[in-house]
Parts: structure tokens; C-alpha cells; sequence
């Protein structure tokens, strides 16, 4: 792929390397374009009690004063874009808004990681599922999709069905769920990520399936590609695979984003 537009770094407190370590992944891979798109503050929990999960508020403007330095330091070498995964909490809008209009980001990824205090996608609380049914997280993860979508602060949806991360599944039953969320995805004119990172976690598969990716394209929804590196080394990772099954349910463009506007193109 010629992008990756889902990368992490040291600060989150759960990836190694620094931005420019990444960015000199991207381009010693051949890349066109690298995103750098850390986690947003937590805004709704105590960092302390949920530690390594996000930057710290602290840590945001410099990461976004790095992220610019680097941008200007590797123009002619590769495009650098500011991002930032910006959690949706349901509540928490107008804080989340402060976050996203008071940086000059490139895009924004809106990721479902929480459905109230249990982050889903923590290995660390995979004991939560204990006790719990796995219809009711799924319409509470899918429906927070929806409304992540209608808010128009986000100008992609990340690892869309990333609530399978622990191969706790639906199966068929999920398929309503997954369409009322990309209808709202096509309703609100947001894209979606094919993201790589699923294939190294339990659920063994890319976020979404071939499944909703195929339904996806069905409703014209615009899609781009992140690997979600946590290590320099993993910028780019499945890339290759991803072209394919992006090929495969008849995809030619992908997504790119410059000062939140969307450009496609042709992969």
C-alpha cells in the first residue's frame, strides 16, 4: 500500500519508537504517505487507574509540535500527516470537540476503544466478558459506532468491528449491526480504515472482515488503510494483503486527508 495512515509511538505508554522512527519506517519502505495518529488523552477515566492506554493532556502539544517539525523536516521525502485517534465517549462530546478543533490535524480517526469504563480492546480486561452477553456489548459497541459517525467530528471510523478482538463473536447474528453502522458511516459521508492489526490478535482477521468490507464497498463507503504500528517495524505491515482484499471487493481508491479534507486515490 502506499499509505498507512494508523501509526503509534512511545507516548501512548503501550508502542516503542519514536515519530521519526516511524516516519524513516515509511520511507525506507517506499511509502507515499505516513499518518501519525497517537491516542487522544483520556478525558472520562482516571489515566491512573487505567495506565499505558493514551498521551498523556500534557504530552498533546507536543506531539503535535513534533509531528509538524517532522512534516516540514521530511517534505521532500515523504508526506507527513498530523493525525490523531480520537476516542468517542458517549457524554463527553463538547471535550472531545475542544481536542479535535484546538490542533491543526490533517484527520482525526474516530476509534470505539471504551463502552463506559471497560476498554474493549485491552487485553488486560478480557475478564470483563465474564458475566456478560456478548449480544448486549455488541449493540453497545456498534451503536456507539453510529453515533461516532453522526457526530462530524471524525473524519474516519478505526477498526470498526474491533469488538471481536478477543475472538468473542456473533456470527451471522451481527450483520444488522454492522449495516445500521455503515449506513450511518455512509449517511454522515465519514470513511472507514481497513486496519492490519487484527491478524495478530486473537480474532485472527483484519478490522472489518471481508465480510463487512464487502458490504461496505456495496454502500460506496470510502475506505483507507492503517497498520496500527506499535513498533517502527510494523509500519506498513500486511500492506500487501490489504491491497488484495481491497481489490478483491472491488476497490481502486483509497482515502487520504490533508487539513480534514478527503482526497481519493488510485492504489
Amino acid at each position: 500500500m502506499p499509505i498507512d495512515y494508523h501509526t503509534h509511538n512511545f507516548r501512548c505508554g503501550h508502542a516503542v519508537g519514536t515519530l521519526e522512527e516511524y516516519v524513516l519506517s515509511a520511507i525506507d519502505k517506499g511509502l507515499q504517505q505516513i499518518g501519525l495518529s497517537d491516542h487522544m488523552p483520556l478525558i472520562h477515566v482516571k489515566p491512573e487507574e487505567h495506565p499505558d492506554i493514551a498521551m498523556s493532556m500534557e504530552e498533546l502539544p507536543r506531539y503535535v509540535e513534533e509531528c509538524l517539525s517532522l512534516q516540514e523536516k521530511y517534505k521532500d521525502r515523504i508526506a507527513i500527516r498530523v493525525g490523531l485517534e480520537g476516542d468517542f465517549i458517549e457524554g463527553y462530546e463538547e471535550q472531545i470537540e475542544a481536542i479535535v478543533k484546538g490542533y491543526p490535524w490533517d484527520y482525526v480517526i474516530g476509534s470505539v476503544h471504551f463502552l463506559g469504563t471497560w476498554d474493549v480492546t485491552d487485553y488486560r480486561q478480557v475478564h470483563q466478558w465474564e458475566g456478560r452477553g456478548v449480544i448486549g456489548a455488541y449493540e453497545q459497541y456498534f451503536d456507539a459506532i453510529q453515533k461516532a459517525a453522526a457526530t462530524g467530528l471524525y473524519d474516519y471510523i478505526g477498526h470498526i468491528d474491533a469488538i471481536k478482538r478477543f475472538g468473542y463473536r456473533l456470527e451471522e447474528d451481527a450483520i444488522p449491526l454492522e449495516d445500521a453502522a455503515l449506513q450511518a458511516l455512509k449517511k454522515h459521508n465519514v470513511a472507514f480504515e481497513l486496519n492490519a492489526a487484527g491478524i495478530h490478535a486473537p480474532c485472527k482477521e483484519m478490522y472489518p472482515s471481508v465480510r463487512m468490507l464487502e458490504r461496505a464497498k456495496a454502500y460506496g463507503i470510502a475506505v483507507t488503510y492503517g497498520s496500527d504500528a506499535h513498533h517502527p517495524d510494523k509500519v506498513g505491515q500486511k500492506g500487501a494483503d490489504a491491497r488484495t482484499m481491497l481489490k478483491n471487493v472491488g476497490y481502486t481508491h483509497v482515502a487520504t486527508f490533508e487539513q480534514r479534507k478527503m482526497v481519493l486515490k488510485p492504489f
